[in-house]
């Protein structure tokens, strides 16, 4: 339940495609350049396809790429070495529906999904990979086919910006929208979620069943006030999935504390359901800085590839000496 009405989008350049993604290529991609040194592959990566070369293992190597049995003739281990695909098909599924409408600062939750599709769409079209998008509002919608090319990321900002102005109120259901979204996903994909899974249960498992084929990132939008209620007194609280209404006494501590629990208790599953997939999570606020939860990101990503490696390779150590 959303605590106040949804925020329109304010000034020319929400409505501006062109001048949104002008905007963030010098505020955001030019430094996100510099800071991961040119090297995109922290966020998005190729599968290896055709074997290159075999060399000796070194630290941080994945150890399902080892060869075991050149391995076991030279009794040293050896990885092979793939040409990684030039290309990337990345898909956003992409949440409309009215609860994300909402957001209490200057940026509502659906300008800063808009924001962080601009960003990564361009640094994956930069380099020639393709990027598609598909909408949920009450179902799913909208589906633009992934392409590259600067045009194509202004042609989805701006069906994203048009399909968010003609939003209904209806109960979002992200089980149903996964289900449809995987129908359609038929080759191996990065896929970006982006929703604040304020939705009907049951959407857990079709998540699951994606993230077994796809590699998936789980984008979270968050306003403050979705966790915590202020103090001004009586309000009108509207539903924004349902629209219905009703009086609350925020001055009521017993209230606000009942509302801070159930938003508590919302944010365990989804951590849990998050963790139970291996699924990475990227959390996104409306107070918060883009820059700032890419590179926060893009760091965890890299440390937890080094910690299953180094799980893993001391699992193969106790197997050997077994």
């Amino acid at each position: 339940m959303s605590s106040f009405p949804p925020q329109a989008p304010s000034g020319p350049a929400a409505r501006d495609p062109e001048r949104l993604l002008r905007r963030l290529e010098w505020t955001v991609l030019r430094r996100l350049d510099g800071l991961l040194h040119g090297d995109y592959r922290t966020l998005v990566r190729g599968a290896g396809l055709d074997l290159a070369d075999l060399r000796e293992y070194q630290y941080y190597d994945d150890v399902r790429r080892i060869d075991w049995n050149v391995t076991a003739r030279l009794n040293t281990p050896y990885v092979r070495e793939y040409h990684e695909e030039r290309e990337v098909t990345a898909w956003f599924l992409l949440d409309l529906s009215p609860s994300v409408h909402f957001g209490g600062g200057a940026l509502g939750k659906h300008q800063v999904s808009a924001e962080l599709v601009a960003v990564l769409a361009r640094l994956l079209t930069r380099h020639g990979n393709r990027v598609g998008a598909m909408f949920y509002g009450d179902s799913l919608d909208t589906v633009i086919p992934a392409r590259t090319g600067r045009r194509h990321v202004l042609h989805l900002l701006h069906r994203m910006q048009t399909r968010t102005a003609a939003a209904r109120s209806a109960a979002t259901d992200l089980g149903e929208f996964l289900r449809s979204a995987s129908n359609i996903m038929r080759r191996r994909s990065i896929v970006f979620l982006v929703s604040d899974f304020i939705s009907a249960p049951g959407w857990a498992e079709p998540l699951a069943r994606i993230a077994r084929r796809h590699e998936i990132v789980a984008v979270r939008l968050v306003d403050p006030l979705d966790r915590e209620l202020p103090d001004l007194g009586m309000l009108m609280m509207q539903d924004a999935e349902t629209g219905e209404q009703l009086f609350v006494d925020t001055h009521d501590r017993g209230f606000r504390r009942r509302f801070a629990a159930a938003a508590a208790r919302r944010e365990a599953e989804l951590r849990a359901v998050l963790q139970r997939s291996e699924i990475d999570a990227l959390e996104l606020s409306t107070e918060g800085d883009l820059l700032d939860a890419i590179l926060r990101f893009a760091d965890l990503r890299k440390r937890r590839r080094q910690t299953v490696a180094r799980g893993e390779q001391r699992a193969r150590g106790h197997g050997v000496q077994a």
